[in-house]
């Protein structure tokens, strides 16, 4: 195996394609990613001799990182080892863990406590393995959405999709760790905001503009002293308002200057802010974010990342709410690979509206309802529709499925095998 070799290198000696991997100041007085950066363009080399007098870049035998500049040429390919429903109880603990963390680290830092690094690897490793065993459980968790303390919850939201994310993209484990950490830390600037801008209903004046807008600068200096030694994590917390057409903030990078992770988090960040209530809006479908999402590839987002998040998150994914064309409302539990546009979905409000016995149905199966007519999806709902809560949802079917489908279930099922194709319309009880 080659070592990284590095050669110091005058300024004006540089050329496009060489890799930076230190500087002749510190990074943290320069606008330079963190964890070294190739060299694209001439004006890269411009910005570079306005701040440096040398620099250095690795030998030509130092192998590049090249998990940090695109999706992996040979990707992994995993399958979901265990059933969604024993994964389910599993990952509902961990979830609980998850938020308590996310909390945790944006009370520190508004109380000026250290951040608790070690704490916050050790459950964002949980969340991995629980991905890895079965990707829709803790997605179906996301969409449990309170308005209480949202920053710390989309931090950890943004976290199990990034993570989510990345398992589709074909990251190897120990990469798929560094990107739900980004997830997990990336708005950790916020903690910083004051709260009167933070939760401000409406519209931004020019200073709360600017205020608001410094959350990833802030977000940057605070993981810079908090002793993480992934600095990819600093720079998309300091990266993920950045936007490819150089439209984004706080420095206006161009597309070739982001950090890619800082791509992936931007997604994932967006996605869940859009179908998240605020203080200033409403919530909305996940299908109309996935619209906004594919509506601003190529100038927001990065187009390949949308495509491919597109086809992770799917047009019925976990946990989101439905209503079937006989009037009756669902979530979403889960689906098989090739049949996403025919989920399983659990019935819980009948046609009008009024709550029923959580009742399982599969799609693909051509379930039929009280009239004979067989069940339809006729659209998603925002979260929260009709006052359902997810999170009381989980509970009954975990409460009322536990002993009866772990005897229905062989030693190993496919995801979608919760419960046998002949048990589907029968009511719960």
């Amino acid at each position: 195996m080659l070592e990284r070799t590095e050669k110091k290198v005058s300024v004006d000696q540089l050329e496009v394609g060489m890799y930076v991997v230190r500087l002749d100041r510190p990074w943290l007085e320069t606008p330079f990613l963190l964890q070294g950066f190739t060299i694209k363009t001439q004006e890269d080399i411009h910005l570079l001799s306005s701040y440096c007098q040398h620099v250095y870049i690795e030998g030509r035998t130092a192998p590049v990182n090249k998990a940090l500049t695109g999706i992996p040429k040979n990707r992994v390919q995993y399958i979901n080892k265990v059933s969604f429903n024993s994964e389910l109880q599993i990952a509902e603990k961990q979830f609980q863990h998850i938020r308590s963390t996310a909390k945790d680290i944006m009370e520190s830092v508004r109380i000026g406590r250290a951040i608790n690094i070690k704490e916050a690897k050790y459950v964002v490793n949980e969340c991995v393995e629980s991905i890895l065993r079965n990707d829709d459980a803790l997605k179906w968790l996301t969409h449990i959405k309170r308005k209480d303390d949202y920053t710390a919850e989309h931090s950890m939201n943004v976290c199990i999709l990034s993570a989510a994310f990345a398992r589709h993209l074909g990251f190897p484990k120990h990469e798929i760790e560094k990107i739900a950490l980004c997830g997990l830390l990336h708005d950790v600037g916020k903690a910083k905001i004051p709260d009167h801008i933070l939760n401000k209903p409406g519209k931004f004046n020019g200073e709360e503009l600017r205020v608001m807008q410094s959350h990833p600068t802030l977000g940057k200096k605070l993981l810079m002293t908090a002793g993480i030694e992934e600095a990819i994590a600093i720079d998309v917390a300091f990266a993920h308002h950045e936007r490819l057409n150089g439209k984004g903030y706080p420095r206006s990078l161009q597309a070739h200057q982001i950090p890619f992770y800082a791509k992936i988090v931007a997604i994932t960040d967006a996605y869940d802010a859009i179908t998240s209530t605020r203080c200033y809006k409403s919530s909305q479908s996940s299908i109309t974010a996935l619209h906004i999402l594919n509506k601003e590839k190529g100038s927001h987002f990065d187009t390949e990342l949308v495509d491919e998040f597109i086809q992770c998150i799917g047009v019925y994914p976990p946990g989101v709410l439905v209503e079937m064309t006989n009037g009756e409302v669902g979530v979403v539990a889960f689906s098989e690979p090739l049949t996403r546009l025919k989920p399983y979905v659990l019935l819980l409000l009948d046609e009008r509206k009024n709550l029923q016995r959580i009742r399982l149905i599969d799609l693909k199966k051509i379930d039929l309802d009280a009239s004979g007519q067989p069940y339809i999806i006729a659209r998603e709902l925002p979260c929260g529709s009709y006052g359902i809560k997810l999170s009381n949802t989980i509970k009954q079917f975990l409460k009322r499925n536990k002993e009866r489908l772990a005897a229905q279930q062989p030693t190993y099922v496919a995801p979608w095998a919760v419960i046998s194709s002949n048990q589907c319309t029968k009511r719960i009880k």
